[in-house]
């Protein structure tokens, strides 16, 4: 899976900028605040029908416009329309039809970034490390991501439910029943296939580790941690409905679960060193790459922003070693120091484009 061809308009620093990428290495170097950063988001605009980064789609429009384009081509020209306009809704299209839903497009295109904020997934709450596991397997099981659109509406209107019950002082059954009826299978299934998942997932990454490392002798683990381990989630809303009614919140599923990450059989956040640390996220990223090349039969594209600050030596030198061992297809790669990242991969033999960017501006050198 390989992008051809990039078009911007009014994209956060970006009035409009078209380019073409040959080959399958490419350097966008210029200093920080200068677009790098926005250009690979655009490309994961493509992937995903959103930000990496913000939280919003008004955001990511160029100040004083009202709207923003992002045009990607691939590969055997299939070409991947972006839009979005204040005040309606955003539109995706492949080959000039647009989806219906917006989930349609998810693990068409896949991606993979690997980025400085990854970080959060150690140091941040149960919420990012689920949003990270749910992505990677939306992307291969298109069920799982139906499925997971389908809880969080339920999830939405039981909240919405316990809170009308709250304000009244009683609790209509019936009207609760129903509505778990539809939350319970949803969330039963997510739980089963995040464990399943997490099985296979597992080997990739700890292989990934252990060579970044340079050193077999680190154990590390993913563990998936549910509130409801001892007991069905029909029991548990059950059990716990006083408690969500005075909170006027589901206390119990799915949507608390969290996935425990260990060193040596210690919580990582509290015991690795930056270095172990380091090494762990990057080889989350490994693994989720060799996942969705697995189940897509092709590799993703792969989008390396601003890493060679984060790293020592040894572990530059161990990933660039996986560059230019062919492990990897597509590649983009940041760096704020532009003869660092060219003279890496010259030393590795690795042939790349590589292009400057400034204030919103893109020239091939």
């Amino acid at each position: 899976m390989e992008l051809r061809k990039l078009n911007l308009f009014n994209f956060r620093n970006y009035e409009q900028v078209s380019v073409s990428f040959e080959g399958q290495v490419h350097c966008l170097l210029g200093k920080n605040g200068s677009g790098k950063t926005n250009l690979l988001d655009a490309i994961y605009y493509l992937s995903f029908t959103k930000s990496s980064l913000l939280a919003t789609d008004t955001q990511n429009i160029k100040t004083g416009q009202n709207f923003f384009s992002i045009k990607g081509t691939f590969e055997g020209d299939r070409e991947v329309l972006c839009s979005y306009q204040v005040g309606q809704k955003k539109v995706m299209k492949e080959n000039g039809n647009e989806y219906s839903r917006l989930s349609e497009h998810i693990g068409k295109y896949p991606a993979v970034m690997i980025a400085p904020n990854d970080i959060e997934l150690i140091w941040d709450g149960g919420e990012v490390r689920r949003r990270f596991i749910d992505s990677m397997i939306s992307q291969v099981n298109r069920e799982y991501l139906e499925r997971l659109i389908s809880y969080t509406g339920h999830l939405k209107m039981r909240n919405s439910l316990l809170k009308r019950f709250a304000e009244r002082g009683s609790v209509d059954h019936d009207l609760l029943e129903s509505c778990d009826r539809q939350l319970i299978p949803c969330g039963d299934f997510i739980a089963k296939t995040r464990q399943e998942f997490l099985s296979k997932f597992s080997p990739y990454f700890q292989r990934h580790y252990t060579f970044l490392s340079g050193s077999d002798s680190e154990k590390v683990g993913i563990a998936y941690r549910s509130g409801t381990d001892d007991e069905t989630l029909s029991d548990a809303l059950s059990k716990n409905l006083n408690r969500d009614i005075i909170l006027q919140r589901t206390t119990m599923g799915i949507h608390r679960d969290d996935f425990i990450f260990s060193l040596d059989g210690f919580e990582l956040k509290r015991h690795g060193s930056q270095g172990q640390q380091k090494s762990f996220l990057i080889a989350l990223k490994l693994a989720e790459f060799d996942i969705l090349t697995a189940h897509k039969k092709f590799k993703p594209i792969l989008l390396l922003d601003d890493i060679f600050d984060k790293l020592d030596d040894d572990r530059i030198a161990r990933l660039i070693e996986l560059v230019g061992g062919g492990t990897f297809g597509q590649l983009f790669i940041t760096d704020a120091r532009p003869d660092r990242s060219q003279e890496l991969l010259r030393e590795a033999g690795i042939g790349a484009e590589i292009f400057l960017v400034e204030n919103g501006t893109l020239t091939r050198l």
